[in-house]
């Protein structure tokens, strides 16, 4: 090899870099248990946990066992837990009516985590997508071709108000309405629930990446397999200005925390929205960034838990203070000495 003279360097950067505990001792960001937010999908009945196809390790719960999985959540250090239902397809109709009823299995759910694990957060879904028969996040206007915004927060007011009287410490509106957050907050007042807060779901995008999840919940199409085009209400994924405009909406109309989704691909939104506001932010790492590190990994194209484990970090160094992600259970499991993940260090 050539010999050469030193570099006359003061700054050497790498000297920081020389070993995994240097490393360490300088890091910067670092995910937490007591950042993650589980989400767990809820179905109807009795029976087994049932696989979701599409997203490797992550399963529909009945309500006969999903206190017993948010018992292990619990137990293994995750402090919150985010339930979306998956309702019968018979119980569907074009307004979500079964949403609000005691039909809606959610609410015998939450009460029943509740009971068994009062120190568990549980974040709702207020959306009537899983509810309605055409698979949109509202009642549709007369002639059937957009969500009708008012009449649409109205019914959200109400499933609101049905959560917080279930037990839930957190509503999460992911419509996108109009003025949801404002009426939703003064529904919850005026009902004796001003202790329940809001995380609201500021800026959602009509992104791609929500494939997995509407499998899961089945708010697709009533038939076939064409995912709905939710473009009317939900955010363009091209606009950066109106995402934080919308999000700031939400923080003037009582907003407790606000959340990007998907969180991945948009983490300038996350970024940008640090700067401009105290409240805690939330991001959703969705569905589809889930299935697509599993899907990778499968492949041989990528480490599995160091894409996992980047990905995460990179919300965390965008600016959220919180973390709605389907890796939540595996990781708390590692942490726990459960199972072991290679050291990427």
């Amino acid at each position: 090899m050539p010999t050469s003279q030193p570099l006359a360097l003061i700054k050497r950067p790498r000297r920081l870099r020389r070993s995994a505990a240097v490393r360490d001792l300088i890091q910067e960001t670092r995910v937490e248990l007591t950042d993650f937010i589980q989400p767990v999908f809820v179905k109807d009945g009795d029976g087994e946990p049932e696989p979701v196809t599409s997203m490797p390790g992550v399963f529909r719960f009945s309500r006969a066992n999903v206190v017993e999985e948010c018992n292990t959540l619990h137990d293994l250090g995750i402090r919150a837990v985010a339930l979306f239902p998956v309702v019968r397809t018979e119980l569907k109709d074009p307004t979500g009516s079964v949403s609000i009823t005691e039909s809606n299995h959610l609410f015998s759910v939450v009460r029943a985590i509740k009971r068994s694990r009062p120190d568990l957060i549980v974040v709702t879904d207020v959306a009537l997508d899983p509810y309605t028969d055409h698979g949109h996040d509202g009642i549709l206007n007369e002639d059937g071709t957009d969500v009708d915004n008012d009449p649409t927060v109205s019914r959200l007011s109400e499933l609101a108000i049905a959560q917080a009287e279930a037990g839930a410490e957190w509503v999460a509106p992911s419509d996108m309405m109009d003025g949801r957050v404002g009426a939703i907050r003064a529904a919850l007042d005026q009902r004796g629930y001003s202790h329940v807060a809001i995380l609201a779901y500021s800026a959602k995008f009509a992104s791609a990446y929500y494939g997995p999840f509407r499998d899961a919940v089945g708010s697709q199409m009533a038939a076939g397999k064409n995912y709905l085009s939710k473009k009317s209400y939900q955010l363009n994924p091209a606009n950066a200005r109106e995402a934080i405009h919308d999000a700031l909406l939400d923080e003037a109309e009582g907003a407790d925390m606000l959340m990007v989704k998907p969180g991945g691909p948009y983490l300038d939104i996350l970024s940008r929205l640090r700067e401009l506001t105290d409240l805690p932010l939330a991001a959703y790492q969705v569905s589809g960034e889930y299935a697509q590190v599993h899907a990778a990994a499968k492949m041989g194209w990528l480490d599995y838990w160091a894409t996992r484990d980047e990905s995460l970090i990179a919300l965390k160094r965008a600016g959220a203070d919180l973390i709605l992600t389907y890796f939540a259970k595996e990781i708390a499991r590692e942490r726990a000495g459960l199972t072991n993940a290679p050291n990427t260090a």
